[in-house]
C-alpha cells in the first residue's frame, strides 16, 4: 500500500531540502530554486531553477537531486526539467543571501564587527620564494581539517593561484553578486579568471584597489572561517589597499633562508607598523633539500627565517614566531602544476608535514575581545 499524496509530498520536499547547490553551499528549496514539483507512478518531475542558463554544476545539480529523491520507497525515476531564474527570481536570490539588504551597497563582511573569520594575508619582500605555494598548500591544509576556507589570488600581476589549486571554472554571476569556483572544498577568487588566455594585467593603484574591492564585497562567499589572501611582493598598493579595506588582517611573511631574501622579507612585515595590523608570525620556504642518506644541504643557507622573526619582533615591539620550516622538494612544485596541493597529493612528504604543522596553528581560533565586558569595576571617584 503507497503512502498518502500529502506523506509523499512532504518526503520529496524533505528531500530535496537535503540537496545543496554547488556553489553557494545552501538548500536547493532556501534558495527559491525549485519551482514545483509532480510525482505519478513512481515518478517524480521537478521544476529546478537556475541562476544562468550554462550552469556548469548541472549535472551533479541532477545527480545529486536523483540521488536524493530515489531513496523514499515508492520513488524510482526522477526528471528534472531546467529552468532559468527570471531577475526578479535572481533579485530575490541576491536579498536571500544578503541577508536582505540586496537594496544597500555591498559591504565587506569580513571587515563587519563581530566577523568570526580569521584573515590572514600571505607576504614576502620579493618574490620566488614559494609564498603563493605556502598560501595554496594551507588552504587546501585548514579545509582538510573541516574549516570553511577561501582564497584571494590578490597577486594581480603575477596570478598563479587558480592552476596551483586545480582550478578551472569560471566564477557565475547572480546579478552584481559572483559566486567563486572550488575546488579541495576552497573556495577561490582571481583576476586570472576574468581574463582572456594568459593575458597580462596592465593597471595602477585605483584599478588595483577596486579589483580586490570587489573581491572581496561582491564574492559571495558565505560563512568562512578562514580567508587567505595572496599578495604580490613588497609593500606597494595593494598592501596598502589591503590595510584600508581589511584592517583587522593578520600578516603572515614568508621568506627564504637567504640572507639577502630575509633583509627584503622585514621591510614587507615592517609594513605592520604603519597599518596597525596584527603580524601573525613568519615562514621560512625552501630551508633545506633533504639528501638520500639523510643529510640536508642548506641549498640558500641557513637562518633567515628566524632573522627575519626575531628583527620583526624587536620592530613591532611584540613577539612573531617562526611559525615552521619548510624543506625544498619538487614534489611541492609537481603537485602545485597538477593542481593538487602536496598536502593532499602526498601528506607524509616532510614539507607537507611542515605546511600542517603551520597550519594548525594558523587554525587555532583566539577570541576578540572586542564589543565585549570585560567585568572591570571603574570607580567614579577620583582621589
Amino acid at each position: 500500500m503507497s503512502a498518502p499524496a500529502s506523506t509523499l509530498e512532504d518526503a520529496i520536499q524533505a528531500a530535496l531540502a537535503t540537496v545543496d547547490d554547488p556553489e553557494i553551499r545552501r538548500p536547493i528549496t532556501d534558495l527559491g530554486m525549485v519551482s514545483g514539483f509532480t510525482v505519478s507512478d513512481g515518478l517524480v518531475k521537478v521544476d529546478l531553477l537556475l541562476t544562468v542558463a550554462g550552469c556548469p554544476l548541472r549535472d551533479k545539480l541532477n545527480n545529486d537531486i536523483t540521488a536524493a529523491v530515489t531513496k523514499i520507497p515508492g520513488i524510482d525515476r526522477v526528471e528534472i526539467n531546467f529552468g532559468v531564474m527570471n531577475e526578479e527570481q535572481r533579485k530575490a536570490l541576491q536579498t536571500t543571501l544578503r541577508g536582505g539588504g540586496a537594496a544597500a551597497e555591498p559591504v565587506i563582511p569580513f571587515a563587519q564587527p563581530g566577523s568570526r573569520t580569521r584573515v590572514y594575508a600571505v607576504a614576502s619582500g620579493k618574490g620566488g620564494v614559494g609564498k603563493s605555494s605556502v598560501t595554496v598548500n594551507l588552504a587546501a591544509a585548514l579545509a582538510k581539517r573541516g574549516l570553511s576556507v577561501g582564497v584571494i589570488d590578490a597577486d594581480i600581476y603575477g596570478h598563479s593561484v587558480p592552476r596551483m589549486l586545480g582550478v578551472d571554472g569560471k566564477p557565475t554571476r547572480v546579478e552584481d553578486m559572483i559566486m567563486p569556483p572550488q575546488s579541495h572544498g576552497v573556495k577561490v577568487i582571481s583576476i586570472g579568471m576574468f581574463t582572456a588566455g594568459n593575458a597580462a594585467v596592465v593597471w595602477r593603484g585605483p584599478m588595483l584597489h577596486r579589483a580586490l574591492q570587489q573581491f572581496l564585497a561582491d564574492v559571495y562567499w558565505g560563512d568562512l572561517d578562514v580567508l587567505l589572501l595572496d599578495l604580490p611582493p613588497g609593500t606597494g598598493d595593494v598592501a596598502i589597499s589591503l590595510a584600508q579595506l581589511l584592517p583587522n588582517a593578520e600578516i603572515l611573511v614568508v621568506t627564504t633562508p637567504q640572507m639577502a631574501a630575509a633583509e627584503v622579507a622585514e621591510r614587507a612585515g615592517a609594513i605592520a607598523l604603519q597599518t596597525h595590523q596584527r603580524l601573525v608570525g613568519v615562514v621560512e620556504n625552501m630551508s633545506w633539500l633533504e639528501l638520500p642518506d639523510g643529510s640536508r644541504m642548506e641549498v640558500f643557507g641557513a637562518g633567515g627565517g628566524e632573522t627575519v622573526a626575531d628583527s620583526l619582533s624587536k620592530t613591532i615591539g611584540a613577539r612573531v614566531p617562526l611559525l615552521g620550516q619548510i624543506p625544498l622538494d619538487t614534489r611541492v612544485r609537481e603537485a602545485g602544476d597538477g593542481g593538487t596541493p602536496i598536502v593532499l597529493a602526498d601528506p607524509e612528504a616532510p614539507a607537507a608535514r611542515a605546511l600542517d604543522g603551520v597550519a594548525d596553528k594558523l587554525a587555532i581560533r583566539r577570541e576578540s575581545l572586542v564589543g565585549k565586558p570585560l567585568g572591570l569595576m571603574v570607580n567614579a571617584k577620583r582621589g
